[in-house]
């Protein structure tokens, strides 16, 4: 096995810090100290490549991204794309975490300032506890947020205003004079326990303070987050008194399908009955749905240009010979970006057969 910057550390009794002063700022170290690291660094014969790189930075060239879903869903795939478009060609690889539960993320935590094994951890669409992060600022490890909660505790964070964006889609279809309206989410993950808790959550909040604020009561509907995900919606649609004229949709991969069984089954789309979903995802547009567009590809990779920066200073904070600035962490102040919100008007919503 190769040998580590914690190999040479250990075999030269001295912090990996202290090598990787000695390496990148040798008017730092003490001669003899110097020396000794050298001489373990040739019995361990560390190898002249991107490891030594890492030997003499003290970085490990490696993201941690978090996410709470697979990988493979259109919001994530998009994401990683954005992050590896700029994280790639900076020599810096990506390791996913699953996390399906707060214990799994409270693992994270704990684990990962002991094996010191990312430079920088990236969150995507859950909450994160506070006291957690702070072990990790501590150590000057910048923490970035991609639809994460709460904003205030990341180094950087970009969002899209999911509670403002659903307010939209809701005053859309009330201003269609619909007042008979069905909601749509998903439940979490089959392995998540209800302890975390999602960016999307604030969809629902904003479409029953819209509804409140007309005076309308929904169906709040819940369907399992697998693949019988519209089989689920359907049955518990055609369990209602009545089908509603209109039905609001947490994200697209709940709509675009249910659009299109919908019309199978006989449904008139819009005049019978209006759809929306979230997201401006894959087939969207091709089955004309009515909209919020994100943009997930440039969220990752502003994320990861401000990640680099972060990474950057975190690395020049390390090595500064100010105890104070050694021990603030990343001490830029926190910064928080909203993307735009385009929605997105197409042929899945129109005028309710019964307006008043």
């Amino acid at each position: 096995m190769q040998a580590n910057i914690g190999d040479v550390a250990q075999r030269a009794q001295v912090s990996a810090s202290t090598v990787s002063r000695a390496f990148k700022h040798p008017e730092l170290v003490a001669k003899a100290t110097r020396e000794r690291i050298a001489r373990a660094a040739d019995e361990l014969d560390f190898a002249a490549s991107r490891s030594a790189s890492v030997f003499q930075t003290g970085q490990t060239f490696r993201i941690a991204l978090l996410l709470n879903d697979p990988s493979s869903t259109w919001f994530n795939a998009h994401i990683y794309e954005g992050l590896d478009s700029v994280f790639h060609p900076a020599g810096y690889d990506i390791a996913i975490y699953p996390i399906g539960t707060s214990g799994d993320r409270h693992a994270f935590f704990e684990d990962l300032p002991i094996r010191r094994n990312a430079d920088a951890v990236i969150i995507a669409s859950f909450d994160v506890d506070s006291k957690e992060i702070a072990r990790l600022h501590s150590m000057n490890v910048p923490i970035i947020g991609i639809n994460a909660l709460p904003e205030d505790v990341f180094d950087y964070s970009i969002a899209t205003d999911d509670d403002y964006a659903m307010r939209l889609v809701t005053r859309h279809l009330l201003t269609l004079g619909h007042k008979d309206i069905a909601y749509i989410d998903l439940d979490p993950p089959e392995n998540a326990d209800g302890s975390l808790h999602y960016s999307a959550n604030r969809r629902s909040n904003g479409f029953l303070a819209e509804c409140a604020e007309a005076h309308i009561e929904p169906a709040m509907l819940h369907v399992s987050n697998t693949g019988q995900r519209v089989d689920h919606a359907l049955t518990q649609l055609f369990a209602l008194n009545h089908m509603p004229t209109a039905i609001c949709c947490e994200q697209d991969r709940i709509a675009v399908p249910l659009l299109s069984r919908l019309q199978r089954l006989g449904y008139a789309i819009p005049d019978a009955l209006s759809i929306t979903g979230f997201d401006d995802s894959t087939y969207a547009r091709e089955v004309g749905l009515t909209t919020i567009r994100q943009d997930p590809h440039d969220m990752g990779a502003r994320a990861a240009r401000h990640a680099l920066d972060l990474i950057a200073k975190a690395d020049n904070d390390f090595e500064t010979t100010d105890e104070t600035a050694s021990k603030t962490g990343v001490s830029t102040p926190p910064i928080h970006e909203s993307t735009q919100i385009r929605m997105m008007f197409r042929l899945s919503t129109g005028p309710a057969t019964s307006a008043a």
